[in-house]
């Protein structure tokens, strides 16, 4: 089902058949600050495999986990770094990922994580709307690996089709641009992936944070 959230009451009733979906250990499309994405709730093992399945990846690229709220994260890992905790604060919601060690006590099975999971708070309602009902999701971009990223619901139907069960439509992406991916694990914080968020602006708030190439 595919639902126009352009209006209130299809918003609202699409919110709802996604959560629905999501709690039931289906797939769903969502928009959010960048492209559309694809998630499953994050600790339903089961769903997680439909999620790799569906886009043609595997356990080697695990997918990123959003979250619905800034203090979701304290309960993803045992210690959070004081790095994690500034830039969450400054950048978040918005196209910031973050990497840190997860607990070792959660139960989820998200792939090849080597300990360590991507973690970002989109700035978009639709996505946030559905994120503080099911909890953290495992999301990344819905699309057939290989293919475009889909700017609109209607395209990541086209790539994924009867593979989710839920497709929410706000409008073409307004900044397709991809997050920035800092990696707090290390003794140094360093971007992995340039994005959204400039270098500049991440060493405003982690001045000794470098760009991967340092």
């Amino acid at each position: 089902m595919l639902y126009d959230c352009a209006t209130v009451a299809d918003r609202d009733r699409g919110i709802a058949a996604a959560v629905e979906a999501a709690k039931s250990g289906e797939l769903v499309v969502f928009p959010t600050d960048t492209v559309y994405g694809v998630g499953a709730d994050a600790f339903a093992t089961h769903a997680i495999t439909q999620l790799h399945h569906a886009r043609g990846s595997d356990r080697r690229v695990p997918p990123p986990v959003l979250v619905g709220s800034r203090h979701t994260l304290d309960g993803l890992v045992y210690s959070l770094p004081r790095a994690a905790r500034e830039l969450a604060d400054a950048f978040w919601p918005g196209a910031l990922t973050i990497i840190v060690e997860h607990s070792p006590s959660l139960q989820w099975d998200l792939g090849d994580t080597g300990g360590s999971v991507a973690v970002r708070m989109p700035l978009h309602p639709v996505a946030l709307e559905v994120l503080r009902e099911v909890g953290p999701m495992a999301v990344t971009t819905a699309n057939k690996l290989g293919s475009p990223a889909p700017l609109t619901a209607d395209e990541a139907r086209d790539q994924l089709e009867y593979a989710v069960r839920v497709y929410l439509e706000a409008g073409p992406a307004a900044d397709p641009a991809p997050s920035t991916i800092v990696d707090v694990t290390g003794d140094v914080p360093r971007v992995l992936r340039a994005g959204a968020i400039p270098l500049g602006k991440l060493r405003d708030v982690v001045p000794d944070i470098t760009d991967g190439q340092d």
